[in-house]
Parts: structure tokens; sequence; C-alpha cells
């Protein structure tokens, strides 16, 4: 049980209490993408000024993975350079969670990474 403790702490805290789980008054990057193995959806709202996020936050229909995932993502992006958070790799987003994610539930933990990274791949 030791190494699911850790894991089970941080998706724990972030599904109860998520943060940025709101919508932005001004996105301007915005996209919705839905995991079809298990039906999780999460939305991605980015406001993008001079290559920083200035702000982001998300909605999530999704279960605890896919909540703390986003979550810790947007804690992650806001504030930094666009090009910062286009580098974040799969492997930092399930680290993120802590140990003992399981490979069955990986897609659960990046659909918000795939998602923000379609969501500045347009424009809102």
């Amino acid at each position: 049980m030791s190494v699911a403790a850790p894991y089970l702490a941080t998706v724990v805290e972030h599904y109860r209490r998520p943060h940025n789980q709101r919508a932005l008054g001004s996105p301007t990057h915005v996209y919705e993408g839905v995991n079809p193995l298990c039906g999780d959806r999460v939305r991605v709202e980015l406001e993008v000024r001079d290559g920083a996020v200035v702000d982001a936050a998300f909605a999530a229909s999704a279960c605890a993975i896919a909540t703390a995932s986003a979550s810790l993502l947007t804690d992650r992006v806001r504030g930094g350079a666009v090009d910062d958070a286009l580098r974040i790799d799969d492997e930092t987003v399930v680290a993120a969670l802590g140990a003992g994610v399981p490979a069955a539930r990986r897609g659960c933990a990046i659909l918000p990474l795939r998602v923000m990274r379609q969501a500045l791949a347009g424009d809102a």
C-alpha cells in the first residue's frame, strides 16, 4: 500500500478541492476533449497574452485522476510561457500525480494535457 499512498493522497486532494475549476471570463484558447474509453470529458480554457498563459481553468465531468490531473496542470501553466506549457510531456503529468498511477488509467491522467495542447493549437 505504501506505493499507492502518495498517488491516492494527491489525487484525492485535487479531486476534492480542485484548483482552477471554473470558467474564464475572456478565454483566448478553448478546447474540450473526451476519453472514449471511459467517457471522461475535460474542457480547458486559457487566456494567453504576449506568449504567456495569463490564466488557466478547466471544467470536467471526469474521474478523480483526470480531475486531479487538470487541477495540477492548470496550476503549473498559469503565469508561465506558452512554450513551456507545450513542452510538458505525458511522463511529467503522470509523475505529478504521485507514484502508482495504473497503466490502465494513464489515458485519464494525460487527457487534460492533450486537451490543453489542442486549445493552444487554435483560438477560441
